[in-house]
């Protein structure tokens, strides 16, 4: 019996082409809707694809169903547009209105919306992780480095303020020095954040970079990504390490990413936000 191919919806970066290669290993077939901008159609050469502009969404939707794709998976990095650059197809069109008010809210409305309309439109929208091995991690410490007790009262000061702008729907991350809160993740990214750390540190121990999923985020579709990139971009913001939520973030190439912390000394902390909390309260080490 011939298998549905998997559609995979690729942004930028090295993600999309992870699920790709994944679904070679097991024999799954996959076509895949390059959103161009992002996904570079030269490293899918030779795959059943088709590259689009984020406003086409009518178009690539008729194509998918012409593929027998039923499962969508939308992985990679997209920068947000406005919706005056959209120019939408009559197929987005439709989506767009069906969407309404949600467009213009944060990420977790709008992807809560696409979910919705997806499925409306007779597909199931799933998350990379099921692709991916070990793209997650249980609570626990990846590298050779350890947080010290300046570093974990940083992490409960990160957890708090990531919490707080979670909470407003607005970012996934925060840089914290010494108690002090050199930077907030925003519509810019980790990246950009981690370089306007980078400007901001202060002397003395470094700080630490926490990632934790927001309340109401969509944990199949959307968990925060951490590669080899963010690691860099760590390093050279003079931290000493980070810490993301066990099995709340997918790690992009994990056996780089330990290498690279393990070779400057910096930490990766896979941690439960609850019970740093809970630790800081009591006082208790975690």
């Amino acid at each position: 019996m011939n298998q549905a191919p998997v559609a995979i919806v690729a942004g930028g970066g090295a993600m999309p082409l992870r699920v790709a290669a994944a679904c070679r290993a097991m024999g799954r077939p996959f076509v895949a809707v390059l959103l161009e901008g992002f996904a570079k159609p030269a490293e899918w050469a030779g795959e059943r694809t088709l590259t689009i502009r984020l406003g086409a969404a009518g178009q690539a939707l008729d194509w998918l169903r012409a593929s027998g794709a039923r499962q969508i998976v939308l992985v990679g990095d997209v920068r947000r547009p406005s919706f005056l650059s959209l120019r939408p197809d009559a197929g987005a069109a439709k989506l767009i209105a069906r969407i309404g008010m949600r467009a213009f809210g944060g990420d977790d409305s709008l992807l809560s919306a696409i979910r919705q309309a997806l499925q409306d439109e007779g597909f199931e929208p799933i998350g990379p992780a099921r692709f991916l091995n070990q793209a997650q991690s249980p609570p626990g410490l990846l590298t050779r480095a350890a947080p010290d007790a300046t570093a974990l009262t940083d992490i409960r000061r990160g957890i708090l303020v990531v919490r707080a702008l979670g909470a407003a729907d607005v970012g996934q991350g925060a840089v914290v020095q010494q108690g002090l809160v050199l930077a907030v993740e925003a519509i810019e990214g980790t990246d950009a954040m981690l370089a306007r750390a980078r400007e901001l540190r202060r002397e003395g121990p470094g700080g630490v970079l926490v990632k934790l999923v927001k309340p109401g985020q969509d944990r199949e579709l959307d968990l925060p990504a951490l590669g080899p990139r963010t690691v860099a971009g760590a390093i050279a913001a003079g931290l000493a390490g980070i810490a993301f939520e066990a099995e709340g973030a997918l790690l992009v190439d994990r056996e780089r990413m330990v290498e690279q912390a393990d070779s400057a000394g910096l930490f990766l902390l896979a941690i439960r936000p609850d019970d740093h909390v809970r630790a800081a309260s009591t006082g208790a080490a975690t």
